[in-house]
């Protein structure tokens, strides 16, 4: 007999077991949303209300009662966009859309800030406020976003309005990116809403190579690293030898980049699935030859919007080259500081936007060549930009800027290169998965559409079989329970 109150806790909101892409009931929870989405694939205004309303209990799910600010933020940005739309009068038009940046920045800033700045405050004034000790919502830096944007979108007249509520109820909650992205822009995105669902072999074929990619590289490299070796050494790195310290900055860097790549190929996947096109997010960044290509490829559709929204808005580099590398760097603090009420994000951002700015002057200053760098010199430059940005990566992973300090302390004085043995002994798995990750990186982005050509090609059995193995590995691996993504945070 089916146990009711089993069941009933299974469909309401657990903190201790938030519905997420890699949590065992969100195999079931994807099966009953497919039956359903393609249940409605004609009835487009079901098939909306569908979507926007399982969207917004996948996000009740993950986050509680939170789900409520996802909806005031689409009632809010549906309505004040409209009237900024129709507004004649400039000045009017630039008042509503300050006041939508105030309400969503207020919004995001309350959650995000408030305790950062009450600890600023008792630094300076010798104070004692306690901070108020605020839960983040899921998702809020994402959504808040895609909302600002939107509205900037209207004001430039760069796009028409949404006519129709839900369909922008639908956007904004679209459960595949609403948590960790990629930050989507209504443009791109609300017009496929309503267009007809249809798809081709290969469309499914490379929603499934996404998903199961993705997953593979959140529970079987991220998850198992993270818990094997990386979290460990950054508690407490003066425990450890400069090795495993070493070790485990690489292997954060593997951490982060298979996390949130993983998750944000998910995302695409499913959202591939139900016929509607993401853009990519990540395009192999540790290929990069430069920290400016390093931002090109690393997490895009943020980089993107930074560019867009922020950096143009301050004037780009349409007010001189001072002014350029300036805002280069205050744009870079700004993305530092959006990750998180930090000063180790702020140091982390300044210090890709100070980088930024040189190369920005060594390019401005330089003279042109026609001729194509050799592939030493290609191969040298990816290594120097990778070990700068892994140099970084310690300052956004460490809880404190000490824990930082001390991580390159035991990398510089406690490397000894004769415990080595005894390393592999003792991390030979982890070491091994640290490999294969970043061989699997050094592919090029195209043996992927080949892949996904060859299996639109096979028989469905040998794509059960392989999604099996996929799905194998990840319950081998998946010896730690769920681990929390770490975008989950921002």
């Amino acid at each position: 007999m089916l146990d009711l109150d089993r069941l009933l806790s299974l469909l309401v909101y657990n903190p201790d077991d938030r519905l997420l892409f890699n949590s065992g009931f969100f195999l079931y929870f994807l099966l009953i949303f497919f039956i359903g989405y393609f249940s409605l694939k004609k009835y487009s205004n079901a098939r909306i209300a569908f979507v926007s309303l399982f969207s917004l209990y996948f996000f009740y799910k993950a986050c509680g009662w939170y789900v409520g600010l996802v909806i005031l933020a689409a009632v809010v940005d549906f309505n004040l966009s409209t009237i900024i739309y129709k507004s004649r009068h400039k000045a009017k038009r630039k008042s509503l859309l300050i006041f939508s940046l105030i309400l969503n920045l207020g919004l995001l800033g309350y959650f995000k800030y408030t305790d950062f700045f009450i600890g600023i405050i008792n630094d300076i004034q010798n104070k004692d406020i306690q901070p108020l000790k605020l839960i983040l919502p899921v998702g809020i830096s994402f959504y808040t976003f895609e909302n600002i944007s939107y509205t900037i979108d209207i004001y430039r007249r760069s796009c028409k309005p949404v006519k129709r509520f839900m369909d922008y109820l639908y956007f904004l909650s679209f459960f595949p990116k609403l948590m960790m992205g990629p930050i989507v822009r209504a443009a791109d995105f609300i017009p496929q809403i309503r267009k007809p669902v249809w798809l081709t072999g290969e469309d499914v074929s490379k929603g499934l190579f996404l998903i199961l990619t993705g997953c593979f590289k959140k529970v079987v490299i991220s998850d198992y690293l993270s818990t094997h070796l990386v979290n460990s050494v950054f508690d407490d790195p003066l425990r450890y030898s400069g090795i495993e310290c070493l070790m485990a900055v690489y292997g954060y860097a593997l951490v982060i980049y298979c996390d949130f790549s993983g998750y944000s190929d998910m995302a695409i996947g499913i959202a591939k699935w139900m016929g509607i096109d993401v853009n990519i997010n990540f395009n192999a960044p540790y290929q990069s030859k430069s920290i400016t290509e390093f931002w090109r490829r690393w997490h895009i559709s943020l980089s993107s919007w930074l560019r867009d929204y922020l950096y143009i808005s301050l004037g780009g580099n349409r007010k001189g080259k001072l002014r350029t590398y300036f805002n280069l760097i205050v744009t870079m603090v700004i993305g530092g500081f959006w990750h998180g009420a930090s000063w180790n994000f702020i140091f982390w951002g300044a210090a890709h936007g100070i980088i930024l700015a040189i190369e920005k002057l060594w390019k401005d200053n330089r003279k042109p060549s026609t001729q194509q760098s050799g592939f030493l010199i290609r191969m040298f430059q990816t290594f120097i930009t990778f070990h700068i940005v892994c140099a970084l990566w310690v300052f956004f992973k460490a809880e404190s800027f000490s824990i930082s300090l001390d991580m390159f302390k035991q990398i510089i004085y406690g490397l000894d290169i004769s415990i080595l043995p005894a390393f592999w002994k003792a991390y030979q798995g982890t070491i091994l998965i640290m490999v294969g990750a970043f061989i699997l990186h050094a592919f090029p982005m195209k043996w992927n559409d080949n892949v996904i050509s060859i299996s639109t090609k096979l028989h469905w059995t040998v794509k059960m079989l392989g999604m099996t193995i996929v799905l194998a590995l990840m319950y081998y691996f998946n010896t730690a329970g769920q681990v929390l993504p770490i975008y989950l945070q921002f």
